[in-house]
This record gives structure tokens, sequence and C-alpha cells, in this order.
């Protein structure tokens, strides 16, 4: 079965956590996997318009995308905005995962995310069990 095309979208202060879910997508004893669509560089502009093109490049191939949503995701008005915006026009299925484990839309969800139709989902960040 082909894998879901899949772009996270995160705040730079959350790479820490998308890192862990690579590392932990290559993992055989965890069982979370996806075809990451994520950019292969930081993308050196403000310019939104630039930016929503360098996206729309990567996300028009996607067919799922993945919000990060930690405590300062809401500022994210150039990057992850316009990410947002791209994948709202292309619709994909959206996906908010709250680093906060909360279970539901909660008040770090941005302003620009929040009524898009997402499903929210905990993140369970916990090390894998040391048995593996």
């Amino acid at each position: 079965m082909a894998l879901t095309r899949t772009f996270v979208s995160f705040s730079s202060n959350d790479i820490g956590r998308y890192r862990l879910m690579c590392v932990w997508k290559a993992q055989e004893h965890i069982d979370l996997d996806f075809a990451d669509f994520q950019l292969d560089e930081a993308i050196n502009s403000k310019n939104p318009l630039y930016i929503k093109s360098v996206c729309r490049a990567k996300i028009r191939r996607a067919e799922t995308f993945v919000l990060l949503i930690g405590a300062d995701t809401w500022q994210k008005t150039v990057f992850v905005k316009a990410e947002v915006e791209v994948a709202t026009e292309k619709e994909c299925r959206l996906i908010g995962v709250n680093l906060n484990n909360c279970r539901f839309k909660d008040a770090f969800c941005p302003e620009f995310f929040a009524n898009k139709g997402a499903v929210f989902h905990p993140a369970s960040f916990r090390p894998p069990p040391s048995n593996w």
C-alpha cells in the first residue's frame, strides 16, 4: 500500500519535534509512517508570494497537511500561514497535532487554521519502550 504523501508544517521552534517524527518514521518498531513532502531546505525570504510559490510546488503533490501546533505557531504568519493557505486551496486533508497533547482545538491553534475543517490530534512524543 502506498504511503500518504504528507507535508508537515511547523514553527521553527518546533523543528525538534518534526525531526523526532522523521527519526521515529525510520524505526520499524514504531508505528508511524508517511511519505514526507517537507521542503528540502529553508526558504530565505520574507516575501509571502514567493514563499507560497515554493510551498505550493511541494504541497500540490501532497494529500495530507499536518500542522504541528506549539506555543508560538499562532504567531507564524509568514511561513506557516502561507503553507496553510496553500494546503487549504489545494483541499488537502488537514490534521492539527497539538504538541501540548490536547485532544481538540484549543487556544494555541492559530486563527488562520482554526476553522478550516481540520481534525485535531494530541502529539504522543513519549520515548519508545526500552525493550525495542
